[in-house]
């Protein structure tokens, strides 16, 4: 286990907000930002669009997350593909991967329903983390708000999952390595 680096990663799903129940609320995109524990440095980013297998882009998801059907089915692939195109570029099993919040129980259970493998053995939810701190009173905050708490301004587009992986390993700096300040 490469206890020097942190794989932070980020999903987006298919959503809808017209009163109607998503079909699988699937997987459309994965942000992945690496954090250099020893260095403090963000040394690699991707983003990988997948195609839903059950589900599609509402207009609603456009709005809230930027991606167009459109860009799904130019870029997209199969999730199975690109989950192992991220364990063969950013070290699976062999790394710490984290994530605000449960991004791991979605992504275990897509995997399961698809017969997929997860690409890590060993996650770190940075949501609990971050509220284990003495000084975060509002322990229901979200990363944006933890990341005012914190000093840093968010960059990028929310709900991207490219940018909020980005952000949470900025984040996941300060939670790291405060002693490097």
């Amino acid at each position: 286990m490469n206890f020097n680096r942190i794989v932070c990663f980020d999903l987006e799903m298919c959503c809808w907000n017209d009163g109607r129940e998503s079909r699988t609320g699937e997987i459309i995109e994965i942000g992945v930002a690496e954090l250099d524990l020893t260095s403090g440095e963000i040394v690699r980013r991707a983003q990988h669009f997948v195609k839903p297998e059950h589900d599609e882009v509402s207009p609603f998801c456009t709005e809230l997350t930027g991606i167009k059907p459109d860009v799904i089915e130019k870029n997209g692939k199969p999730l199975g593909e690109i989950l192992r195109s991220i364990e063969q570029k950013f070290g699976g099993r062999h790394k710490i991967y984290a994530a605000w919040g449960r991004d791991d129980l979605i992504l275990r259970h897509e995997c399961k329903e698809k017969g997929l493998k997860v690409p890590f053995t060993e996650y770190l939810n940075l949501a609990t983390i971050f509220r284990l701190q003495r000084h975060v009173n509002n322990k229901r905050c979200g990363q944006r708000a933890a990341m005012t708490m914190t000093g840093i301004e968010w960059e990028g587009r929310q709900h991207s999952g490219y940018d909020d992986a980005y952000n949470l390993a900025r984040l996941a700096k300060t939670l790291f390595l405060s002693e490097q300040k």
